[in-house]
């Protein structure tokens, strides 16, 4: 009995002491639980990432877009490739689908403000391929910005805050710089107050900024049938290009100016043979004025936004946008119609830029090109909003390059036909935007562009893609070009 008596005991003790020691193990109050906060330093939709003082914004958006009669996106006109040809091998509606992911981080410092940024696009287009992820991811942007300094990819220092679309969705309205998608650059901004700002940069010229540098030795008729003055001879670069910047913006708008002097390379006088020599570097320049008006008496919201461009050796700067039309940026147009006067097969227009032409044993010839660019944004109400839009550039060779290259190509010229590669190109449009619900918009727009070049007569021409070998008459050539967008922005 006194045996049971004590086991009993002794095993209340033991299970008492077993407890004690579980409970005292417990913490004795649960960690407060860390929740995202509100940032509201630089506007809405930043958090504070949980543990640091450092805010975030997640954004982006979702782009559904329908281009007709169209040789490319966004809204290319008709006037290279198949398209350009007009035959059956062109897509007469082009599709695109996009994905848009942005990170935006700020933290407050002694030095001021350290931002990051980052944007990242995701892309399928008709004829790019037939998987997902046909088109390539693109990096649009990705800086750091800290106490005035910019590093990294952002939108070139030349640029206008409405880059290549002063009321426009296209991406091809010529008569002016479009960086809407990001340059490599350092650049430096200082703050003056009242709005009043400068910047200089030094920015990578390979991608966005050569026009092309042509050898007219050699040229033939087939080459001369793509647009191009020459064979393309880019030797690679060796400094960047030199922005500056000074703007004023203010509660009417804002006012800028902007310079870049660009260097212009050939490779040499016979393509990979450096025992050939090569001709001496030069600079060429750009230079801009801008101007966007605000809250103009026709509405609230209205604006007025137009660009002047003109350069020498830098005609990137004025036409090309941000789809380049062919290998290195530069713009080579062939548009073919069908108001040939007899014995012509067809009519045609061909037209190129370049940063400057040479021939063998000669210094390279800079081009001249100037733009005019510009939009009236009207907004109906709230829900409703249209823009007329318009731009025209100019290309022009000088006299010594002129004859370089016409003379490359006499022998394909008959019945007395004169050559002169300057052209101008003319462009008007107007888009109408719906937006039934906040960042949530249906685009209907249609642009037209006249190509003015200055061949005249009748040429004989090799067969070009689906062209045959014919004999081709001058003229002008004109295009419509139409896009629908639907985009999300979140």
């Amino acid at each position: 009995m006194n045996f049971a008596k004590s086991l009993m005991l002794g095993g209340a003790a033991l299970l008492v002491a077993t407890a004690g020691a579980q409970a005292a193990d417990l913490p004795l109050k649960a960690k407060a639980v860390e929740y995202v906060k509100v940032c509201s330093l630089y506007g809405a939709g930043f958090y504070y990432i949980p543990g640091t003082d450092t805010c975030i914004k997640l954004g982006g958006y979702i782009r559904a877009e329908y281009a007709f009669n169209a040789s490319g996106m966004t809204e290319t006109p008709a006037w290279s490739g198949n398209a350009g040809q007009r035959n059956r091998l062109a897509n007469d509606t082009i599709f695109r689908s996009r994905a848009d992911v942005n990170i935006d981080t700020r933290t407050a410092t002694e030095y001021g403000v350290v931002r990051t940024y980052f944007e990242s696009v995701f892309t399928w287009t008709t004829g790019s391929g037939t998987i997902a992820g046909g088109d390539t991811p693109g990096v649009y942007f990705a800086f750091i910005q800290f106490a005035g300094f910019t590093f990294g990819k952002a939108v070139s220092q030349f640029d206008t805050p409405w880059s290549g679309s002063p009321g426009n969705i296209t991406s091809n309205l010529l008569g002016g710089y479009d960086n809407s998608t990001g340059i490599n650059q350092v650049a430096y901004t200082a703050q003056f107050g009242n709005g009043v700002t400068a910047s200089i940069s030094l920015e990578d010229p390979s991608a966005y900024n050569q026009a092309g540098v042509y050898n007219t030795t050699g040229l033939g008729a087939a080459t001369w049938a793509t647009g191009a003055v020459g064979n393309l001879s880019n030797a690679g670069s060796s400094i960047p290009d030199i922005v500056g910047q000074v703007r004023v913006d203010q509660a009417w708008g804002l006012f800028q100016v902007s310079a870049a002097a660009h260097q212009v390379r050939a490779s040499y006088y016979t393509l990979n043979d450096e025992t050939s020599g090569h001709p001496s570097d030069k600079w060429g320049y750009a230079v801009q004025a801008a101007l966007s008006l605000k809250n103009l008496p026709t509405g609230a919201g209205d604006s007025f936004n137009i660009s002047g461009t003109y350069a020498n050796g830098a005609s990137r700067y004025v036409i090309g946008g941000t789809t380049g039309n062919t290998t290195n940026g530069q713009v080579l147009l062939a548009m073919y119609g069908n108001n040939a006067l007899s014995p012509a097969f067809q009519s045609v227009a061909f037209a190129g830029s370049s940063d400057g032409v040479f021939s063998a044993g000669n210094g390279i010839e800079l081009t001249t090109a100037y733009g005019i660019r510009g939009a009236f944004n009207h907004n109906w109400n709230p829900n409703w909003s249209t823009s007329v839009f318009g731009a025209y550039s100019k290309v022009d060779y000088n006299g010594t390059a002129s004859n370089w290259i016409c003379n490359a190509v006499a022998g394909a010229f008959i019945n007395g036909g004169t050559c002169n590669p300057d052209f101008a190109i003319a462009q008007v449009g107007t888009v109408t935007r719906w937006t039934p619900v906040k960042n949530l918009t249906f685009s209907g727009e249609v642009i037209y562009t006249h190509l003015d070049q200055n061949n005249s007569g009748f040429v004989n021409l090799p067969a070009t893609s689906t062209k045959p070998a014919n004999l081709y008459q001058f003229k002008d050539q004109d295009t419509w070009t139409g896009a629908v967008r639907v985009q999300r922005t979140f």
